[in-house]
């Protein structure tokens, strides 16, 4: 079986996972979250602790997969995902407009950008965008889409960034 199947996941005070057949429901103080079981894959509740199990020899790559899919649920339930964009560049900010994210990019427009249900999006200053949610892949998603924008570039070094995300620069082309 799955070395990651195998670890436990412990439910913080204040997460509650329900099964019922296949789907798997985890509610928090964040929000709830919810997840098919994939097929030949069981989940044991023992008090505070989850286990997950594959049924036979085919399943055991689905149940770490699972497993960690579950245990980014708890998390997220509890504590909540966050995600943090840059924005490097002459002119380039961004604004809150009610949920929606205004950002001027360097084009001759703006780009408003709708927060999709379940996440917040903030910016403490004119260059900086915190995303927030409780689903992991959805804050990723929406931080991969406002980067996808304006990507960084490899010259100057211009666009919207992960924060701690290290850019190469190219050296410019020489006559």
């Amino acid at each position: 079986m799955s070395r990651v199947a195998k670890k436990p996941i412990a439910l913080p005070k204040g997460v509650e996972l329900k099964v019922a057949g296949e789907a798997v429901t985890v509610k928090g103080p964040k929000g709830t979250l919810s997840f098919a079981l994939p097929a030949g894959v069981e989940i044991n509740v023992n008090g505070s602790e989850v286990l997950l199990a594959s049924t036979d020899v085919e399943t055991t790559k689905f149940a770490g997969t699972a497993r960690a899919v579950l245990a980014n649920m708890v998390k997220g339930v509890s504590d909540g995902y966050e995600r943090k964009l840059e924005l490097v560049g002459v002119g380039y900010r961004a604004a809150l407009q009610g949920k929606d994210l205004n950002l001027s990019l360097g084009f001759s427009h703006p780009i408003l950008f709708k927060a999709p249900e379940g996440i917040t999006i903030t910016a403490p200053t004119q260059t900086e965008v915190l995303i927030a949610g409780a689903d992991k892949q959805r804050v990723g998603e929406t931080a991969a889409k406002i980067r996808a924008f304006r990507p960084p570039e490899p010259y100057k070094g211009k666009g919207v960034r992960y924060a701690g995300e290290k850019i190469t620069i190219k050296e410019a082309k020489k006559a």
